[in-house]
């Protein structure tokens, strides 16, 4: 079976080697850490995941930004993304709920049990 490539882009370094660490044990996936958002998109296109987990706030550019610039891509406007972010609880959205109308959300903390449910309901595992 082909791993399932997952990109997660967050400022918070150590919170991504937990993530890529967790998911990685598992077997099933190949993991990309991206702490800047102002590469995030290229990083994604030289990644090519089938899923990009995205945190909205980050000191160099916000999360709805790296979005948009990825939606506006032709090679990577239908990769799934889901938003990973405090600034919602995980009791008033999750990934099976929408904002924006577009992107689906986890609330951090998360838990990996949670990713790995997200990550097979999005990429059709």
């Amino acid at each position: 079976m082909e791993k399932k490539r997952v990109l997660l882009i967050d400022d918070k370094e150590v919170f991504c080697r937990l993530v890529k660490m967790n998911l990685e044990a598992t077997g099933k996936y190949e993991v990309r850490t991206e702490t800047s958002g102002s590469i995030a998109a290229e990083a994604a296109k030289q990644f090519r995941p089938d899923i990009i987990f995205l945190d909205i706030i980050m000191p160099d550019i916000n999360g709805n930004e790296v979005a948009r610039q990825i939606k506006a891509d032709e090679q990577l406007k239908d990769i799934p993304l889901v938003y990973l972010t405090a600034v919602v609880s995980e009791d008033k959205v999750d990934y099976n709920q929408s904002i924006s109308g577009q992107e689906s959300y986890l609330a951090k903390p998360v838990k990996i049990k949670k990713l790995i449910e997200c990550i097979e309901k999005m990429t059709g595992i």
